[in-house]
């Protein structure tokens, strides 16, 4: 069959979006990167076929400081035996109509090698040009050209009243939302980390960002919580984080019961490890001083998880929302207030109903 060479746009334009019938055929979108590389950033989409292993890169390299000629040969054998492994393995699922995209560090060997052999095997094969370095550039130039695209509508309120519960209900109702923190791993605040969780690098945050827009109707809104520029070690990209500022906003409420109630819900997983908790804690020291931390904590060894919620909202969380949510998105002024009757699902679902869009 061909092996012809496509630009990074070409790329982009392949990937598949969330809502896509499945009668539409897309590329099998192969990263012949190593692992390691594959885990720091990829495009959305794409399968790990790894033509060198991370041990093997660093052989190889290695090697080829000392001795090109031996490294060129070491390479040779070692990707002509995973290659091997790969049609043994996954490739023999793939069938002769199949296209195949392939990419690696920049578009060279490691591309051209499993390339070339797919094409001899019969299939319709095609290289990124520049590799996954030009992926990465048309990525973020293509990132801040979706967001100029969309309406969007920013959900505001004091930490506990249920955000991201009101965003679940807006998109099981088939309303469009982005999920920042959901794309981040991370609920946003210095305990927003759950347990077993691990945030992805800022690169693959960007590409799972980009796919979750990819996937969105421009001709409808899109409902975002109001976010800082930062969740966790991940930072929302200029172009969002200035487009969400400045637009539309919605102001949820909820009694202080309420979003005591529901950070106790959210963050149970601390009621069985208070050490983990009281590990974070200390780390406001410098914001909040011994005194009150100690305060804090002798609530948490104590088990009054209403007291410390309600001490930490009101010393810490309301505080800081207060101080900076009408600097960062001006049009709160200008929103209606959803007063919740309660924080249950149904309470949830019938205010999404409510809203228009």
């Amino acid at each position: 069959m061909t092996l012809s060479i496509v630009s990074a746009e070409f790329l982009l334009d392949a990937v598949p979006k969330s809502l896509e019938p499945l009668a539409v055929q897309r590329p099998i979108i192969v990263d012949v990167r190593s692992p390691c590389e594959f885990a720091t950033d990829h495009v959305p989409s794409a399968m790990n076929l790894p033509v060198l292993d991370d041990e093997q890169r660093h052989r190889v390299g290695t090697l080829y400081a000392q001795d090109r000629f031996e490294a060129k040969k070491l390479g040779a054998a070692l990707v002509s035996k995973n290659i091997a492994m790969h049609l043994e393995g996954p490739i023999r699922a793939w069938k002769k109509t199949d296209q195949v995209l392939v990419y690696c560090w920049r578009g060279g060997q490691r591309s051209q090698s499993l390339g070339h052999v797919l094409a001899q095997v019969g299939l319709a094969v095609q290289i990124l040009d520049g590799g996954y370095r030009a992926y990465r550039r048309a990525l973020v130039k293509g990132l801040a050209e979706l967001v100029a695209q969309f309406q969007w509508r920013v959900v505001c309120g004091m930490t506990g009243c249920g955000k991201t519960r009101l965003l679940k209900a807006l998109a099981g109702q088939g309303r469009q939302v982005l999920d920042l923190e959901a794309i981040a791993c991370h609920r946003g605040s210095l305990l927003g980390l759950g347990p077993g969780n691990e945030q992805p690098s800022q690169k693959l945050f960007e590409s799972n960002l980009w796919h979750a827009l990819h996937g969105l109707n421009p001709e409808r809104p899109v409902y975002v919580e109001s976010e800082s520029r930062k969740i966790g070690q991940v930072q929302v990209p200029d172009a969002l984080i200035t487009a969400m500022r400045a637009s539309e906003c919605l102001e949820l409420r909820a009694t202080d019961d309420d979003r005591v109630r529901l950070l106790i819900e959210e963050y149970a997983h601390f009621l069985h490890d208070p050490q983990a908790l009281s590990t974070q804690l200390k780390k406001l020291v410098s914001h909040h001083g011994h005194e009150r931390i100690r305060a804090w904590l002798d609530k948490v060894e104590a088990g009054q998880w209403q007291a410390f919620v309600r001490a930490i909202l009101k010393e810490h969380y309301d505080p800081s929302y207060t101080s900076s949510i009408h600097r960062n998105f001006p049009r709160l002024s200008e929103a209606k207030a959803l007063v919740l009757p309660g924080i249950g699902l149904q309470d949830y679902e019938s205010l999404a109903a409510s809203l228009s869009g």
